[in-house]
């Protein structure tokens, strides 16, 4: 990955726990087996996602749920030996001078039309998508003033598959890289067309970790299912474990 040629410290920013192993777990384990130190930065605490049977007696949006996803989201980092990790709006991820924490909420999903996402419509004014850009990347810049990465990574401005929070959290991500001057990775979907520029896309198979990023997907319990090589989702989607990894520099 020379995209990645000499970087020290690499910060990940993403929109709900799961997101961060589902979509770079092997870039993680990768990075860490380098010596490079990986930071995580997670927007929301996933207070909407579906549960699967495995789970009982805990209703979605609840405190009980906030609890669970936020103990599967240490278990996943500890296995992929991630060094540190915030949760946008908790200190060290909060703006200077705010004396309050900020929990940005699950924003949820819903189908606009066949190919466009938008945020549920009961998504309340706490939900990601409905804080101001500048408020939720002061705390992440706050986060990045903190550590000090030499890169950051995020989505691609598809947000992956379109669900708004994944929208914003790039959104968050591009505009610290352009306040702090620091070079922004996009991360592609396997297999994805996209736009123009396919030749600066960097495709690494890093198959290799597949055994650490399964062990990580299933501290996830309440999300999804982890069937030999493929993830089993809520709605019963299947998809391969994401060996394959696409990064793009960001134009900024």
């Amino acid at each position: 990955m020379s995209v990645l040629s000499g970087v020290r410290r690499v910060l990940l920013v993403h929109a709900h726990p799961d997101d961060e192993t589902l979509a770079t777990g092997a870039l993680i384990a990768e990075l860490v087996e380098r010596g490079v130190e990986v930071r995580v930065v997670t927007a929301t605490r996933g207070e909407r996602g579906e549960l699967t049977p495995a789970v009982s007696g805990v209703e979605p949006g609840s405190d009980q749920l906030v609890a669970l996803r936020e103990g599967e989201l240490a278990s996943a980092l500890r296995t992929l030996q991630v060094a540190g990790h915030a949760f946008l709006g908790s200190p060290p991820a909060r703006a200077a001078g705010q004396t309050q924490e900020r929990t940005y909420r699950d924003s949820g999903m819903r189908w606009i039309t066949e190919t466009v996402a938008g945020p549920a419509e009961d998504a309340d004014d706490e939900s990601l998508t409905a804080a101001k850009l500048s408020d939720a990347a002061a705390d992440l810049e706050a986060y990045v003033d903190a550590i000090g990465p030499d890169v950051l990574i995020s989505y691609d401005e598809n947000g992956g598959y379109g669900h708004p929070d994944h929208v914003r959290t790039q959104e968050i991500t591009r505009e610290v890289a352009k306040t702090r001057g620091l070079p922004m990775l996009e991360v592609i979907p396997p297999d994805r067309e996209v736009g123009g520029d396919l030749d600066r896309i960097e495709w690494s198979d890093l198959s290799a970790h597949l055994p650490s990023v399964r062990e990580a997907l299933q501290a996830h319990a309440s999300q999804l299912t982890v069937d030999g090589d493929e993830v089993v989702h809520v709605g019963g989607q299947r998809e391969p474990i994401v060996m394959r990894i696409g990064l793009r520099p960001v134009e900024l």
